[in-house]
């Protein structure tokens, strides 16, 4: 009895797995992180992230729960699961956005502030161990190189800014 191949032979197979080796390598870096996080620190990693952008968006400037459903890829029910935890913790706030009666804006709470630091510390910890650590400086310059030209290369391509 003779194996069927379903793959493409040749340089085909070594791009898939190319990328496959990308993928399944940022998911195993990303697990790590969260762990660390959610030991450390108590929080998942999604709401690390909702941490960061609203830092970002800077203390006067609130942000609606659709820009960060949007910004986290999470539904609108999803968004509001998480968000409904922050605020219970303490992390968040939510408020009423003026002139939209349906519509919350969340801002960062003190204990937030604090948390993200604290989150900041050990996320800063946990890269420099499992992803700047097992790389020269070189390779990890090449590296980081090789991801920002692929990037621009596929904002490029879905036309986004």
């Amino acid at each position: 009895m003779t194996e069927r191949r379903t793959s493409v032979p040749g340089a085909a197979d070594e791009v898939i797995g190319e990328f496959g080796t990308l993928l399944s390598t940022v998911a195993l870096l990303e697990r790590i992180a969260g762990r660390e996080l959610e030991r450390r620190c108590g929080i998942r990693h999604a709401a690390f992230e909702v941490l960061l952008r609203l830092s970002a968006a800077g203390p006067d400037r609130p942000t609606s729960m659709g820009e960060l459903a949007g910004e986290l890829i999470l539904t609108s029910g999803g968004m509001t699961r998480l968000i409904d935890r922050m605020e219970e913790s303490g992390l968040v706030a939510r408020h009423a956005a003026p002139g939209d009666r349906r519509g919350r804006l969340v801002e960062l709470t003190d204990a937030g502030r604090a948390k993200l630091d604290e989150a900041m510390r050990v996320h800063a910890e946990t890269l420099r161990r499992h992803f700047a650590g097992p790389l020269t400086g070189e390779a990890r310059r090449g590296l980081v190189e090789s991801l920002r030209t692929l990037r621009a290369h596929a904002r490029e391509e879905l036309e986004l800014r």
